[in-house]
């Protein structure tokens, strides 16, 4: 399943389109995309996304002038596959950190000292993680302010796409509808 929801001027998401992918690759989001432009769907400044390759490629060709923002979410979850479990907690607080600054500039600053930290605990397989991933997950500062909850990750999205396979799950296992109480969908 393939999920677009957008966030307005006013800060609001909205669902923009849902279609049919097996798969994540270039020719599903390159069809998804030409879907939504085909609707209607234009001015998009941003993109938030987990580091979906065939997203990320698929992009400019149909929203050229969209960032894309690396959701920071996935990426602390990316640095934290290579922390031993008693450091995490610690590690969590270092890259909060990064993503707590006024500005991008200082953002990337503490994400500078960030990489140094993390070499000093010899952990230079996260350190390198963050120093090639890091410029990904800034590109929201270029925004206003008050949007920055709702655009440094794409978790709301994760959430609707965790209800839609319980959804579905349900759905497919629920026998035919033969009377009212054998089965009931509340979506």
């Amino acid at each position: 399943m393939l999920v677009a929801v957008g966030v307005n001027q006013e800060g609001y998401r909205e669902s923009l389109g849902v279609a049919e992918g097996a798969k994540e690759d270039k020719a599903s989001w390159s069809a998804f995309l030409r879907y939504l432009k085909e609707r209607g769907l234009k001015g998009v400044m941003l993109f938030i996304s987990d580091k979906c390759l065939g997203l990320i490629e698929s992009l400019g060709e149909f929203y050229p002038k969209a960032s894309w923002q690396r959701c920071v979410v996935h990426f602390y979850r990316n640095v934290f596959t290579v922390v031993p479990k008693g450091k995490v907690e610690e590690v969590v607080v270092m890259l909060k950190a990064i993503h707590a600054q006024e500005d991008r500039g200082e953002a990337l600053r503490k994400a500078a000292l960030v990489i140094k930290k993390l070499q000093g605990m010899k952990l230079s397989r996260a350190a390198d993680i963050v120093k090639e991933g890091i410029s990904e997950t800034v590109s929201y500062y270029a925004f206003p302010r008050e949007h920055w909850r709702r655009i440094r990750t794409n978790n709301p999205l994760e959430r609707i796409m965790k209800e839609l396979n319980v959804f579905l799950h349900h759905k497919n296992r629920c026998p035919p509808v033969t009377n009212q109480s054998s089965c009931t969908e509340a979506w």
